[in-house]
């Protein structure tokens, strides 16, 4: 087989499972890193010409334990690593392993895994990156080019995140049901945050962060295959595929933003529209509402109506109103009031959002909605004011041309209406 990419494919598929039960024998981040290095030197060395063993992840861990093994019995002067051509001959000891690691202890490696780059100690930027390294195994070069930073600087962002991980002398026993439900919340906020630092880029950050809410998914879809019955790991993995789907259709040819309401929904996604359509109806079928699957639920509305005028507008603003209740905030009150709008009328949703002021007054996303509000009912001074604002706090070239284009239509406004007062 000359053709390697079903190599990394291999590997990218069997890393969590490999590296989760490296760290739980070795209890070292980088002990088990370098492990599964080793082991991944040696697949690159071997399967080209013999082909994959039956159980990747299982031939990985035991080669890769092995080597680390081995490293260490150098140094003591003792037994080394058998040869290249007896490692393909792993067959027994192989089973083996895949029969431990199906019984006991694959779910609970995986948590401890996730658990440990989910660690409180650790900010989420620092949580963010170990994740994407030590569970996906992106390298630091791509990690640093997805957070537009040099690469010594993730480099040493990576390495603080081991360091207090290690400071912090992390325990690693199999987690007791009360920890999992503690810590599942916090693995589920960290792999949101990895899609949405993909999902959020726009103009020349688009194609560096896109490969981010591949990897999120990912990681969604590994997570539900360990809680297949948890509604809210349902929610988060539909959540992200929805609105992934849209990915080809947000942006113009020039990097400018298309509002939902004028996407061309012939681009987005079906076949991944329709693998979050049913996560979404499975997990609410459990009537154990979360706001992932509120927020999946609300992405379900807009992906099955076939055009913006179709939406189901009032339904949105009801599950906005449910969101609000389980994780009360401002930005959701915000996100609702757009749903309010279109279901309601623009003065109503100006009531509900000119309260916000305060808390999201330095927030892109409120003066925009705010102002279009405001030009809608044709106040047109205060509109201008809250643009004017918005583009101060723009983010991206993308989110500023976006709010000029409305000053844009203020200003023919404007012109039309002088244009058509009668001379006197």
């Amino acid at each position: 087989m000359n053709d390697l990419a079903w190599i990394d494919a291999t590997f990218a598929s069997a890393r969590p499972k490999a590296m989760a039960a490296l760290l739980r024998y070795f209890r070292d981040l980088d002990t088990a890193e370098e492990a599964f290095q080793d082991a991944c030197l040696r697949a690159l060395r071997m399967w080209p010409d013999k082909g994959p063993p039956r159980d990747p992840a299982a031939w990985l861990i035991l080669v890769g334990r092995n080597a680390a093994l081995d490293r260490t019995r150098r140094l003591k002067r003792e037994t080394v690593l058998p040869p290249e051509d007896q490692l393909s001959e792993l067959g027994d000891a192989e089973s083996e392993m895949t029969e431990r690691l199906d019984q006991a202890d694959y779910r609970d490696d995986i948590l401890r895994l996730l658990f440990t780059c989910c660690h409180p100690e650790l900010p989420a930027t620092q949580q963010i990156a170990l994740a994407l390294r030590i569970v996906s195994g992106l390298s630091v070069k791509q990690i640093a080019r997805a957070f537009l930073v040099n690469e010594k600087a993730m480099e040493q962002r990576i390495t603080r995140a081991k360091a207090r991980i290690a400071a912090a002398g992390i325990p690693f026993d199999t987690p007791g049901p009360v920890e999992r439900a503690e810590r599942l919340g916090l693995v589920l906020a960290m792999i949101y945050l990895v899609f949405n630092e993909g999902y959020s880029a726009s103009g020349e950050e688009i194609e560096p962060r896109q490969p981010l809410c591949n990897e999120a998914i990912r990681l969604g879809r590994l997570l539900l295959r360990m809680f297949p019955a948890e509604p809210e790991v349902m929610g988060l993995a539909a959540l992200m595929l929805l609105q992934h789907a849209r990915s080809s259709a947000r942006f113009d040819a020039g990097g400018d933003i298309i509002l939902l309401e004028d996407q061309d929904r012939a681009r987005w996604n079906r076949p991944m529209i329709a693998e979050g359509l049913a996560l979404v109806d499975k997990a609410l079928r459990h009537r154990r509402p979360g706001a992932y699957q509120l927020q999946a639920a609300i992405a379900a509305l807009h992906a099955r109506a076939t055009s913006a005028d179709e939406t189901d507008w009032r339904q949105i603003d009801v599950l906005y109103a449910m969101l609000e209740q389980i994780t009360p905030s401002p930005v959701v009150t915000l996100n609702r009031a757009v749903a309010v709008s279109k279901a309601y009328g623009a003065e109503t949703a100006l009531t509900l959002v000119e309260p916000l002021g305060t808390s999201l007054d330095g927030y892109f996303n409120f003066h925009g909605v705010r102002g279009a509000f405001l030009m809608q009912l044709g106040r047109n001074s205060a509109a201008r004011d809250a643009f004017n604002r918005a583009i101060a706090l723009a983010r991206s070239g993308a989110e500023a041309a976006h709010i000029r284009g409305h000053l844009d239509r203020l200003e023919s406004e404007a012109v039309r209406q002088v244009e058509t007062v009668p001379s006197p």
